[in-house]
């Protein structure tokens, strides 16, 4: 999988942009499956547990020395307790707003400054790195559709893929027994992950279903 040193909110983040959209396209700035994947790497990490279905801070004087991941986490100690699906959207923009800006200074994104009505002051932000995130589409699109052996993916791009596919990054539907050994893989190592992952999947696929409807 290339882009090795990325965690999971800046791949989904990435994900969301097809080479060929304009850099304004909406689906790039969708803020729940960058928390999504936030939320993951947190619980991946043991920084985030789960309680009876809450998300719940393992330990109050650790840090990851990600701002993004780190931003979240304080947020997540400093609100009421919530569960995993509730965390998807509240103030998700945060967390992609914080993402967007890592992937500028990485080279990943160019944050280009315009004038909303020619008044306000925005923001917005144009895929750099093309050839990368196509790499990285293309891996992650393996991954959901085989012929790969589900036992020899990781445990992350098991989960990059299962967040990718529940918010309909890829406009296609994965073999639901794929999905479901997937979704088990990613939690391989940390108890109560798949179950996590599971949680959190649900709540991008009624997301995207939500927005959709009239």
């Amino acid at each position: 999988m290339p882009n090795g040193p990325l965690t999971l909110p800046a791949r989904l983040c990435l994900l969301a942009w097809d080479a060929d959209r304009p850099a304004a396209d909406g689906a790039a700035h969708r803020p729940g499956p960058v928390r999504a994947g936030a939320l993951v790497e947190l619980a991946r990490r043991g920084l985030l547990t789960d309680e009876d279905g809450i998300a719940t801070p393992a330990d109050l004087d650790t840090s990851t020395g990600d701002a993004v991941l780190d931003g979240l986490l304080e947020l997540v100690r400093e609100s009421c307790p919530h569960p995993w699906r509730t965390w998807v959207t509240l103030r998700a923009r945060v967390t992609l707003d914080a993402v967007r800006e890592q992937l500028v200074a990485e080279g990943y994104l160019r944050a280009e400054k315009r004038r909303f009505l020619g008044v306000f002051p925005s923001v917005e932000y144009a895929l750099e790195r093309k050839a990368a995130v196509e790499l990285l589409r293309e891996e992650t699109r393996r991954v959901l559709r085989g012929p790969l052996p589900v036992a020899e993916i990781s445990e992350r791009d098991a989960a990059l893929a299962v967040l990718a596919a529940a918010a309909g990054v890829f406009g296609e539907s994965t073999p639901g027994r794929r999905a479901a050994e997937l979704t088990e893989r990613a939690g391989a190592a940390t108890p109560g992950l798949h179950g996590i992952v599971r949680d959190l999947s649900t709540a991008l696929t009624v997301g995207p279903a939500v927005a959709a409807s009239p």
